[in-house]
């Protein structure tokens, strides 16, 4: 087997079920399958998606090489039949996304597949570890980036990323979430996401003393020197050999970027002492940076207490989100057709928030016309249209006795199409583009939404008819 076919990445239930639906008469059956999560991470408002180049490159490259096939056909569980049939397998459904960057909230589809039943089923894995992946780490660098406001941040988690492309595109969602550079190189190659760094204590450890050790930095590399004082002592000797060295080698060349880096201690009470030291020394324009397992509260909190620090590099409880370390997302059965027709399916559960919404269906984002801001999401079945001129009830789907009634809205259908009968239909953009689409996004939300502690529900509602159905299906299985 290539161990590089990521087209193998699939629960081997997932074979199960798909050979089973070729062998009993399913493999033609056109079926829906909706993406979507049931909890915002670290308690938060709301998520960031990301993670759609990634299905897309996997899905325009899915097949099953001769040494996966032979790989199959050792387990002896799968028929010859079957095994055919997968040598020529590709993805032929039709696939529609939320934007990646895109806001998005509990309970709504992200995704949703319509294919025929064995190529939604062997899809599932990879749509839900690439989802999961990206948009976790996308929406814990938003909270943080949130916390640091201006001040930069730095992505600096590779070296406790959970494996090599753990650590890739985590550096790539954690960009497009509002992280303004990262220190893993690949990265750059890869997403041409900005690389930076500094030295570590090591370099320091290795010249007989640490003013020698700044020197030598400074003269490699000048226009790009971040000294890191805390080696020995922070104020006694970091602070004051990185002035010394900044007074003798940089700014002879009229260099005015330069920062000191602070890893350890108490970050307030050293950015603040070590603050008053470089402006008595008249280097007002240098930079403080600071790292130490912070994150969003950490940063917060150090703002608050007036820390002067102008960069901030999180690394492990950003690219692990430690935190709130699982996104959640899952991969429902919804429809399936019948003679052309479609017929809605659901799964019921004792816990009400695991109840799907049945069908194939449209996701509404409603606006504002006058503010520009996001009121809330309409779930409708696909072949609803929204009239923008007509008044607009939408009622709490738990509490039907709670209804709002909108006027001056506009609405846009957030789910585009991406594939269309195999074919990608849907231009991607660039990682910039994406990450200028999360701030629009951001911007659009309600400042109560955006907090950390208690955010406001940001309100996903189902349409009448949607509702309509759902119920329907409830009574009718709750009965069986």
């Amino acid at each position: 087997m290539n161990p590089q076919n990521e087209s193998m990445l699939i629960d081997f239930y997932e074979f199960t079920m798909a050979h089973g639906y070729f062998e009993k008469g399913y493999k033609d059956k056109i079926v829906y399958f909706d993406l979507f999560f049931r909890k915002i991470p670290d308690g938060g408002g709301y998520a960031i998606m990301a993670g759609l180049e990634s299905i897309v490159h996997y899905l325009e490259n899915l097949n099953f090489t001769e040494e996966d096939i032979a790989y199959l056909r050792n387990r002896k569980v799968f028929s010859d039949a079957f095994l055919k049939y997968l040598k020529t397998f590709s993805f032929t459904g039709d696939m529609y996304s939320v934007k990646e960057g895109t806001a998005i909230f509990p309970g709504e589809p992200i995704i949703t597949i319509k294919a025929n039943a064995v190529e939604a089923q062997l899809i599932e894995t990879y749509l839900l570890l690439a989802i999961n992946h990206q948009s976790l780490i996308a929406t814990k660098t938003s909270r943080i980036k949130n916390a640091a406001g201006e001040r930069k941040l730095l992505e600096m988690g590779a070296r406790r990323a959970h494996g090599a492309s753990s650590a890739n595109l985590g550096s790539r969602a954690a960009y497009i979430g509002g992280a303004d550079a990262t220190s893993n190189t690949l990265a750059d190659r890869l997403y041409q996401i900005p690389a930076g760094g500094t030295m570590a204590h090591s370099w320091i450890q290795m010249f007989d003393s640490e003013y020698e050790a700044f020197k030598a930095y400074a003269e490699l590399y000048p226009s790009m020197s971040t000294f890191l004082v805390d080696t020995y002592d922070t104020l006694e000797t970091g602070v004051p050999n990185a002035i010394k060295v900044i007074k003798e080698i940089l700014q002879p060349k009229g260099i005015n970027t330069y920062a000191i880096r602070i890893d350890s201690g108490d970050l307030t009470y050293l950015s603040k002492r070590a603050r008053k030291m470089l402006d008595e020394a008249g280097l007002f324009e240098c930079k403080i940076v600071a790292s130490n397992a912070l994150d969003e509260y950490i940063i917060r909190a150090l703002i608050n207490q007036g820390a002067p620090i102008d960069t901030f590099g999180v690394g492990e409880r950003l690219i692990t989100s430690k935190s709130d370390p699982v996104f959640g997302g899952v991969y429902k059965l919804v429809a399936v057709e019948t003679n052309g027709e479609i017929e809605p399916k659901i799964k019921i559960s004792d816990n009400p928030e695991k109840i799907t919404n049945p069908t194939f269906k449209k996701l509404y984002r409603i606006y504002d016309t006058q503010t520009g801001s996001a009121y809330a999401d309409l779930i409708t079945t696909h072949d609803e249209v929204q009239d923008d001129t007509k008044p607009l009830t939408l009622f709490d789907s738990t509490h039907t006795w709670q209804k709002i009634t909108f006027t001056n809205y506009r609405t846009k259908n957030i789910l585009v199409p991406i594939f269309e009968n195999g074919q990608r239909v849907y231009d991607l953009p660039g990682i910039k583009e994406i990450k200028d689409h999360v701030q629009m996004e951001l911007n659009s939300l309600w400042e109560e939404v955006k907090r950390f502690d208690n955010p406001h529900e940001y309100y996903v509602d189902l349409s009448s008819k949607l509702w309509d159905i759902k119920h329907t299906l409830i009574k009718k299985y709750k009965k069986a």
